[in-house]
């Protein structure tokens, strides 16, 4: 009788300390966002039925939508609420990175929050089977092997690398109806994976490590399709985003949008590179004047944390017709000056011109040795020169596309 009296008040005890637990992540605050979280969620709701000794025909349930949630993500739950902590987008992040003084009362829901996290952390998936009471197999998740606390306070250290909320999560983005939205799986090659064009890739890099730096210039890039200008750019953006930085690209026609995004981006502690792709104009395109007010002259200007790279197959960017050139302006020498003058407020231009015979082949053979591919030397030769005229001249956009329909037997 004794013995079930003690067994009773143990299981009263580890009832009351779900619901203790369920009613400290109803008090999340600052990190409220986390409170929305699915798994979170699902592990609100089994501690609800826990603390209320639910039949195991209810918690079974629960317990496998926890798991459900998590097994995709990580088996982990302390990882996986470790990055829930460092991605959350939360007010007292954005003030920390901005450098904003924070109440101590902030501070001290902070550190409490923290805590209580740190405790979900701890869910023991073992224990909660056995307070199930279920006689068979459950799926169980790694509890603990995190500190939230250490975790959390490391990424503000070394926040202007490592960034907060989505920045924290990816390092590539597009503008979509005004907002800047992640690319969860962009299209870019790694710098080894890009052959030629050494003493150009060596300009960029050092210029966007200089915007690291915090003094680095706007960047246009223009030269021949196919010569891996926009390759170029992906590429160091990828190599560069461990230090800080991150590439948003901005299609033409949103180039009025680019005052409010710098805005937005302006208080953020990483370094960004706005990325304008094929870039070129007609003579009364709003959008020229637009990219010219924020190059030089606007009020609003580019952030010291922000930097526009662009490509674009046309030295001044701007389409001309003779007939612009012979119209009935007044002051034609005034309207082509204008039109030029957008080039010259890039504070650096780098010129990728189409490559000659050798070094064409030397990046055709660079890429063949890449792929694996085993060919005398002559052959090879002779058949990427005859590849190249099919395709209307050489650059490394045509090696790459003869490479990879040699590599499948094309």
């Amino acid at each position: 009788m004794m013995f079930i009296l003690i067994k009773s008040l143990e299981v009263v005890e580890i009832n009351n300390e779900y619901r203790h637990l369920r009613l400290q992540i109803d008090s999340l605050a600052v990190f409220a966002a986390v409170k929305h979280d699915s798994v979170i969620k699902a592990i609100c709701r089994l501690l609800d039925a826990l603390a209320d000794d639910e039949p195991a025909e209810t918690t079974v349930n629960l317990y496998s939508q926890v798991v459900e949630g998590l097994y995709p993500v990580s088996a982990n739950l302390g990882k996986y609420i470790s990055k829930l902590v460092i991605e959350d987008e939360n007010f007292y992040i954005k003030d920390v990175a901005s450098g904003q003084e924070v109440d101590a009362h902030i501070e001290r829901a902070v550190r409490n929050e923290l805590s209580v996290l740190q405790n979900v952390a701890l869910l023991n998936s073992e224990e909660i089977v056995k307070a199930i009471g279920f006689n068979d197999f459950l799926p169980q998740w790694i509890s603990g092997n995190v500190d939230i606390v250490d975790d959390f306070h490391e990424n503000i250290r070394n926040i202007k690398k490592k960034g907060y909320g989505i920045f924290a999560k990816f390092n590539f983005f597009r503008v979509e109806n005004g907002k800047i939205k992640p690319v969860a799986h962009p299209d870019y090659q790694t710098l080894d994976q890009l052959f030629g064009y050494e003493r150009e890739r060596d300009l960029i890099m050092r210029n966007t490590q200089a915007i690291l730096n915090g003094n680095g210039s706007n960047m246009l890039l223009y030269g021949d399709a196919g010569t891996g200008k926009s390759s170029t750019i992906k590429a160091v953006a990828a190599h560069y985003a461990p230090e800080g930085l991150r590439m948003v690209e901005v299609k033409k026609t949103q180039l009025y949008q680019i005052p409010s995004i710098m805005e937005e981006l302006s208080a953020n502690p990483l370094k960004f590179i706005l990325f304008i792709d094929d870039l070129s104009f007609t003579g009364n395109d709003d959008n020229f004047s637009a990219l010219k007010a924020t190059l030089e002259g606007s009020i609003s200007g580019t952030g010291d944390n922000v930097t526009i790279y662009a490509t674009t197959n046309r030295r001044h960017l701007v389409k001309e017709t003779f007939k612009d050139r012979a119209g009935d302006e007044l002051h034609l020498s005034d309207t082509i000056q204008e039109t030029m003058s957008l080039a010259a407020r890039f504070g650096l231009t780098i010129t990728f011109q189409k490559p000659d015979k050798d070094e064409y082949l030397n990046i055709v053979r660079s890429l063949a040795v890449e792929y694996g591919i085993d060919m005398d030397d002559k052959e090879l030769f002779q058949k990427a020169e005859a590849h190249a005229i099919r395709k209307n001249g050489r650059s490394p956009r045509t090696a790459k596309q003869f490479i990879e329909l040699l590599k499948i037997g094309i």
